[in-house]
């Protein structure tokens, strides 16, 4: 996957997020998983993007994890919301979780394959 579709798909994923929190009620827990959601959900476009100037191949593993790390809560974020019914848009909340999991695959396997070109890097020298 090209980086630029990537980018512009965290950003989707990252409105996505806003329209959803956007509607959610406002309640004390409301409030409370809306504030965690928004911090979660849109961190990963702006983490994605810090990782494509990273200093070295350590450095971008490393933002990649962090991006890794924040799309994971925001599935369990996403979770709790679905199951709490803190939403008006089922259909909203169910496309967040498909594309939150697919998104976490994509790092998953990112994460790997830098971690692999990094340690043969090593091998080399």
């Amino acid at each position: 996957m090209d980086k630029f579709d990537l980018e512009e798909r965290l950003i989707e994923f990252s409105v996505l997020i806003i329209e959803i929190v956007k509607e959610m009620p406002i309640t004390k827990a409301g409030n409370h998983l809306a504030g965690q959601l928004v911090r979660s959900g849109t961190s990963p476009a702006l983490n994605y993007g810090e990782a494509q100037s990273g200093e070295s191949r350590k450095d971008f593993i490393h933002k990649m994890k962090v991006v890794l790390k924040e799309l994971r809560e925001t599935f369990v974020c996403l979770k709790i919301i679905h199951k709490a019914k803190l939403y008006k848009t089922e259909a909203k909340i169910e496309s967040a979780k498909k594309e939150n999991n697919e998104l976490i695959s994509i790092f998953v396997k990112s994460i790997d394959t830098a971690q692999k070109n990094l340690n043969n890097e090593k091998n080399r020298l």
